[in-house]
């Protein structure tokens, strides 16, 4: 089954709503357009959580890079006896596929090895909704520093949405484990009525934070002149920290509330000319 016709039927089975790859308009239909059309090589390495590291500190600093303990190419390799008292254990090629480690004695270590063997079959996470960026990342495990926050149960993440390398909005997630919460802000820092569907807005303002122009920078040089991009970031009591970087937030399936917002924000989305004779685009405009 060719891409185009399997994102088409995918889109409307989740969305709801009729796809044209030829016309585009809102912001999640834009997306698939991009999981078909859009193809340079970079992107394997950028959304595979450890080759990335590379991009990062070659772009912004290794400053930015939370610690790495270790680095595994299959689940026989994992030795969970020499991990640290606290870690958090991601498979590199796909998204969701954490182990959060907050107590090492806690652990049921069968069944994490376990969810490792299921998460490492080669492919597995591009066939869902064919994100082409995660296609041929080589699958593996890494294992990194466990963060904390002071004062908080767990920690906050910073999502810039850049598009053509500008960032337009910031999208903040708090509370995962204690009742998750969402709240988007413009580049300004004001509030902006918008909302995930499916997600509960976050009630009240969010402290801006005081190093955010430092983040905004950081977030700008990594967006490089992509398209789109989603760059993540942690801010832990004043050090900013990389999360991850995402071509296709949420598969392309999760509209935003109100309904306007998806076609104001997929008018931020310019895509790129696919070159004559092509069926695809295979470098980054303007590399």
């Amino acid at each position: 089954m060719p891409p185009s016709f399997y994102v088409k039927i995918y889109y409307e089975y989740y969305v709801g709503k009729k796809l044209d790859l030829k016309n585009p308009i809102e912001f999640n239909q834009k997306l698939q357009w991009l999981k078909v059309y859009y193809k340079p090589p970079i992107l394997t390495q950028l959304v595979d959580k450890y080759s990335v590291r590379e991009y990062v500190a070659d772009t912004v600093g290794e400053a930015y890079l939370n610690e790495l303990i270790a680095v595994y190419d299959k689940v026989s390799d994992v030795d969970f006896a020499v991990l640290p008292e606290q870690y958090v254990m991601k498979a590199v090629h796909g998204y969701h596929f954490n182990i959060i480690v907050p107590e090492k004695a806690k652990l049921n270590t069968l069944k994490s090895k376990l969810l490792l063997t299921k998460w490492m079959h080669k492919n597995q996470y591009y066939r869902g909704g064919l994100e082409w960026a995660y296609k041929n990342v080589k699958p593996r495990i890494i294992v990194e520093k466990y963060l904390t926050q002071i004062g908080k149960e767990s920690i906050s993440d910073y999502k810039f949405f850049c598009f053509g390398g500008v960032p337009k909005f910031i999208q903040v997630d708090v509370d995962r484990t204690v009742g998750h919460a969402r709240s988007y802000y413009d580049m300004e820092w004001k509030k902006m009525n918008l909302a995930t569907d499916g997600i509960k807005p976050y009630e009240g303002e969010m402290e801006r934070p005081k190093n955010y122009d430092e983040m905004l920078l950081v977030a700008t040089k990594l967006a490089g002149d992509f398209p789109f991009v989603r760059v993540d970031l942690y801010n832990l009591d004043g050090k900013i920290l990389f999360g991850e970087m995402t071509f296709y937030p949420t598969d392309g399936r999760m509209d935003f509330i109100p309904d306007h917002f998806n076609t104001t924000i997929g008018n931020y989305l310019t895509l790129p000319t696919i070159p004559k004779g092509q069926e695809y685009i295979t470098k980054i405009q303007n590399s």
